[in-house]
């Protein structure tokens, strides 16, 4: 398993997209953002009980569910993968602290 799998995972639900909500969740998904954007909140706080618990079954499966929505969400507002992968090989260019620090700058000339 690698990017490709996430790249065509994303493929699959770009296509379901156009498919009648009542036959796919996902397109059901797409077509109620406050639904998906609830059950990310979801997944996220059910990993974070599961990780918090050492329960390394349940931390698999949440992140699982958590990695689909995540996917939706991006099909939903058009992000492709390779977006967040450049994102990613940016940052790794600079260490975490670092990162983090220019993104508190950031976001602290914005107020």
């Amino acid at each position: 398993m690698n990017d490709q799998f996430i790249n065509q995972m994303f493929n699959d639900l770009k296509i379901r997209k156009n498919i009648n909500e009542n036959k796919s969740y996902t397109a059901h998904l797409l077509n109620n953002p406050e639904l998906l954007g609830k059950k990310i909140g979801e997944e996220s706080s059910e990993l974070i009980i599961d990780f918090i618990k050492k329960n390394k079954k349940g931390t698999i499966s949440e992140s699982a569910d958590l990695i689909y929505h995540l996917l939706v969400l991006w099909v939903s507002i058009g992000i492709d993968p390779n977006d967040v992968w450049e994102e990613l090989s940016n940052r790794k260019l600079r260490s975490g602290f670092e990162e983090k620090k220019s993104r508190s700058l950031k976001n602290e000339q914005k107020l």
